[in-house]
This record gives structure tokens, C-alpha cells and sequence, in this order.
């Protein structure tokens, strides 16, 4: 179904869905660990040291956010976080 109304993987359709599927999910993933440590997001954002409103835009859409940032939050909230780098077979070229 993907394949049909997005492109095959590796398309640049295809591949900014999936970036932003998996940022979605990244400020859903805040959200929750928030809630479990029952803060609030002002409360969130002076553990971290930004305004509650840094925090709603984190958990709704976190496209235009640092990584710092994102490490910032969840080191507050005394949760790890991995991230995963996939290389692609792509031959670099210097032009």
C-alpha cells in the first residue's frame, strides 16, 4: 500500500514519510514518559531549562528541535535514548 501512494523506499517521498512518521512517534514517546512521571510540560521545561511552550511544540511536532534539546528532555526525565544510523550503499561524489 505504501509502495502504491508513496513510492518504493528509497524515493524521496517514501523517505521524508517515514522521517516524519518516526518524528511523530518521538514526541509521542515524551509525552508519555512525562505523564508517567506525572509532571507538567512547565514543570518538564524547568527541569530542562526551556519554556512549557518548547515542550508542547516537542510533543506535537518536534521537526524544528535540536538534538540537544531531545537529549536535554529525556535526560530530565531519566530515560535513555538510542538512536540508530543506517548508512546506504551510495557511492559519495565530490563535484
Amino acid at each position: 500500500m505504501k509502495d502504491m501512494h508513496l513510492g518504493k523506499k528509497g524515493t524521496i517521498e517514501r523517505d521524508e514519510y517515514e522521517m516524519e512518521l518516526k518524528v511523530e512517534i518521538l514526541g509521542e514517546m515524551i509525552r508519555t514518559v512525562r505523564k508517567e512521571y506525572n509532571l507538567t510540560q512547565e514543570q518538564l521545561g524547568k527541569l530542562v531549562g526551556v519554556n512549557k511552550s518548547q515542550i508542547s511544540k516537542l510533543e506535537k511536532n518536534t521537526k524544528n528541535v535540536t538534538i540537544e534539546t531531545i537529549l536535554r528532555v529525556f535526560r530530565a526525565l531519566k530515560t535513555n535514548i538510542k538512536f540508530t544510523l543506517e548508512r546506504t550503499n551510495e557511492k559519495l561524489e565530490i563535484v
